[in-house]
């Protein structure tokens, strides 16, 4: 009996050890932004979050170099912000050359579909070319739009469109 009484304080030990404060995931990045300029890097994906994901999976991606850019209204160029990301994300890549990644182009809900289609489409582009420029083989990333379909917030204000204008990578 006695140790089992020590065994179950021993596992609360260690499970209070490893839990994160509100604070830590909020330095992780929620996905969230404050000034809804839409060119902020980083989002969930945020770099110097704490925790400690397995090399080379999507958390340490998220963890390590931000997973997300974000671009302005009607526009695929990138901003100061997202090439941060991008270098962050090319370095990473360089380090786990046997992972391949999805790029994911997105937009707001304003415009057509067609229209957004093809914006999405450039935004993943613009992302996987800024890649394959700083050393990534190209084989290695896929490209895909979403267009307006896949809002992070489905909101109608200007917050909510920051934040749906942006290219996601994922580990795949």
């Amino acid at each position: 009996m006695k140790h089992w009484i020590l065994a179950c304080l021993l596992g609360a030990a260690l499970l209070a050890g490893c839990s994160s404060s509100d604070s830590s995931k909020n330095a992780a990045g929620s996905g969230s932004t404050t000034s809804g300029t839409g060119s902020e890097a980083g989002g969930a994906g945020s770099a110097g979050g704490a925790g400690h994901a397995a090399p080379g999976t999507q958390e340490d991606l998220v963890q390590s170099a931000g997973d997300r850019i974000f671009f302005d209204t009607d526009r695929s160029s990138l901003t100061p912000q997202a090439t941060a990301t991008l270098d962050r994300q090319s370095s990473w890549l360089q380090q786990y050359p046997q992972v391949n990644v999805w790029v994911a182009g997105n937009c707001d809900e304003r415009g057509t579909e067609e229209y957004n289609l093809a914006l999405g489409q450039r935004r993943a582009n613009t992302d996987r070319d800024y890649l394959v420029a700083h050393g990534i083989n190209r084989v290695r990333i896929e490209t895909i739009s979403y267009g307006k379909s896949r809002p992070i917030d489905p909101g109608s204000t200007a917050e909510a469109w920051a934040q749906n204008r942006n290219a996601i990578t994922s580990v795949r």
